[in-house]
């Protein structure tokens, strides 16, 4: 599962555009839909706030992400980290975009987390945003990181799914209307968004979404994405162009895009953060569905997240997250992804609730997974304290955190991200 090379994007020229569409501010809870004011975290549709988240595919040869003496940097920077640090590295936290709470400063200060996931909703602009954002990130540094810095996340899709607002974002329409662009001037629009993530230090965006809702008619019902408007448009060509073309823009502002929800929620009718036993009964391994995606991985996409849905046809018994092949062949072998793998949240999604925390991110890592998120910060150190433990008494399962914490560092090192 370690990452030998990293693609990057090779971006034409973007001109930069700001788009403007008043929306209504509606909380969320994870990558997959809308989520909630205080805490929200990317993932299916709507829930309640936390309580303590035939277009061709785009021209890409992406060129090695790291040069032979970089990677040594990453290798060594792991070599040197304990055991704690290196599950730290392979685990993303949320802290409220407001201002963090005690949870979050004790996940980053006491334990060895080293990703943060900025959720909720703020309107502080730029410059409120962007004195949060370096207050929470100066706690991962030093000695307890072995001086590598964090991944950044949040979850600016546009529409309703836009955790930061105010002087300096600009509002963005929902990916419907996204999609109704042509996909030149989306991915101008998108550098403009990816500018004002990064002029407040956000380096990961959780979007754009690659679900593929059937039809218009079907959109309604489809509660995580054609209920919000999160799809761009009806087919997976239509998906694919647009859903790139924002990513794209991301890269060219520099902040990493990150594909879901693989291998789609766009035919379910339930959410999986507010609800349980969330199944696509259609999508099979080879579904036309996942051509997004597979022009994704071609494209280089640096991050892909997995959704948190059952997929019976593609293995029966098995939550996404947590099957091997969904996570592995799928996107390692099927799509050839190389980048990070990172799952939806997996602390307050009601899909997962009935896996103990402990073993939600254990069950990740040995899926094949990169980085498990958490968008409850109070649940984290009982999904950290599952993970080492785990570590400690299996051999593969550490080989897998090691594994997965290399290819954290490789991207780290990408990003200069290595003290």
């Amino acid at each position: 599962m370690a990452l030998t090379q990293r693609n990057k994007w090779i971006i034409g020229a973007a001109v930069l555009a700001a788009a403007l569409a008043a929306v209504l501010a509606v909380l969320f809870t994870n990558s997959a839909g809308p989520q909630p004011a205080a805490g929200s975290s990317p993932s299916a549709s709507p829930s309640p706030s936390p309580s303590t988240t035939a277009a061709p595919p785009p021209s890409a040869s992406p060129p090695p992400a790291s040069s032979a003496p970089a990677q040594g940097v990453a290798e060594s920077k792991l070599a040197a980290m304990t055991l704690e640090q290196r599950v730290g590295q392979v685990l993303m936290v949320s802290s409220p975009v407001t201002g963090a709470d005690a949870n979050s400063l004790y996940a980053l200060d006491t334990l060895y987390v080293g990703n943060i996931f900025m959720k909720g909703r703020s309107t502080a602009g730029t410059a409120g945003i962007g004195a949060e954002v370096a207050n929470i990130a100066a706690h991962v540094s030093g000695d307890r990181t072995q001086g590598v810095r964090p991944f950044v996340a949040t979850d600016q899709e546009g529409g309703l799914v836009q955790i930061m607002r105010g002087p300096g974002f600009a509002e963005m329409p929902q990916a419907i209307e996204q999609g109704q662009l042509d996909p030149a001037a989306l991915q101008a629009d998108a550098t403009a968004w990816g500018q004002q993530l990064a002029a407040v230090g956000v380096n990961v965006n959780l979007a754009p979404v690659l679900d593929t809702v059937p039809s218009a008619a079907f959109a309604p019902q489809n509660a995580p994405i054609g209920a919000f408007g999160r799809e761009y448009g009806y087919t997976p060509e239509a998906v694919s162009s647009h859903g790139l073309a924002f990513a794209r823009g991301m890269a060219a502002a520099g902040v990493d895009a990150t594909v879901k929800h693989f291998p789609g929620l766009g035919r379910v009718t339930a959410n999986t953060d507010v609800d349980a036993d969330v199944t696509d009964a259609t999508t099979v391994r080879n579904d036309p569905f996942l051509l997004p995606f597979r022009d994704a991985a071609a494209a280089g996409v640096p991050w892909l997240m997995i959704s948190n849905a059952d997929y019976p046809k593609i293995d029966p018994g098995q939550l996404a997250p947590f099957s091997r092949t969904i996570v592995n062949d799928m996107v390692r072998g099927d799509l050839g992804f190389e980048g990070i793998i990172v799952s939806d949240d997996i602390c307050d999604a009601v899909q997962v609730s009935a896996v103990p925390v402990s073993e939600r991110g254990v069950k990740f890592i040995a899926a094949g997974g990169t980085m498990a998120l958490c968008t409850n910060q109070a649940l984290l150190p009982g999904m950290y304290a599952g993970m080492v433990d785990a570590a400690k008494a299996d051999p593969a399962f550490a080989k897998a955190v090691d594994a997965a914490a290399l290819l954290v560092l490789q991207a780290k090192v990408a990003k200069g991200l290595l003290g």
